[in-house]
């Protein structure tokens, strides 16, 4: 049963997704229709996402990811929104160390 996304995963999404072109546009508007379907087996903070597709129009055609960056702190990591069939499908965390990242860092340290 799909369930809320946490506050840390939407503000997240926003950061990621606060670029000036349509297609993160597009899918900055789903942000608040969207919902955690699945979660990552490692044990990192990563969710694949679910949106009410009644509620608004899928994002233009487009490659993924659709939007990532780096996070400079806490944790040397990186992040990236997938879209399937124009709707958000997956908000990734991955690290350069082995060890998952169980939490999403502030996105005050995205760098672009």
């Amino acid at each position: 049963m799909a369930e809320p996304l946490s506050p840390e995963a939407t503000a997240t999404l926003r950061a990621l997704l606060s670029g000036p072109d349509p297609v993160s546009g597009a899918l900055l508007a789903q942000v608040p229709h969207a919902r955690v379907s699945g979660r990552c087996g490692c044990g990192c903070a990563t969710v694949d996402l679910e949106v009410d597709r009644t509620a608004v129009a899928p994002a233009p055609p487009h490659d993924n990811p659709a939007a990532e960056a780096g996070y400079t702190t806490p944790h040397r990591a990186g992040a990236m929104v997938c879209s399937e069939d124009g709707y958000l499908s997956l908000l990734e965390i991955h690290s350069v160390s082995d060890a998952p990242i169980s939490t999403w860092p502030d996105p005050r340290f995205i760098e672009r």
